[in-house]
């Protein structure tokens, strides 16, 4: 069975098309590092819940939007190994500012239990 990555990540208003751009770059990267699928949605129905939601989950402040993603790797060794070569590959990157807050992203690796 595969194995999952899941994020969850608030983005500001007028920060989904930077947010965007910045996935479309990285997908093809995670792909070359082993990646088989990678998956970015913005919020379109997330309602807000009586003692949790999406919003409340990573501090949504007013106007943001989630954003639910994931990346399938065939397992998790490919997994380990990819991460490694993502981080040594923006060692060499410039740093730019994320079009979101990192301090209030959600993520986590997930072994699959139901695949159908």
């Amino acid at each position: 069975m595969a194995y999952v990555d899941g994020y969850l990540i608030p983005v500001p208003p007028g920060k989904i098309d930077a947010y965007k751009t910045m996935a479309e770059e990285m997908a093809p990267k995670f792909k070359e590092w082993g990646a088989l699928r990678v998956v970015e949605s913005v919020e379109d129905d997330c309602p807000e819940g009586k003692q949790n939601d999406f919003h409340t989950a990573v501090l949504a402040e007013n106007g943001e939007k989630t954003i639910f993603s994931w990346v399938e790797w065939p397992d998790k060794e490919t997994r380990d190994a990819g991460w490694k070569a993502m981080e040594e590959w923006m060692q060499d990157q410039p740093h730019q500012e994320p079009p979101f807050d990192g301090k209030r992203m959600i993520y986590g690796g997930f072994s699959p239990i139901v695949d159908q």
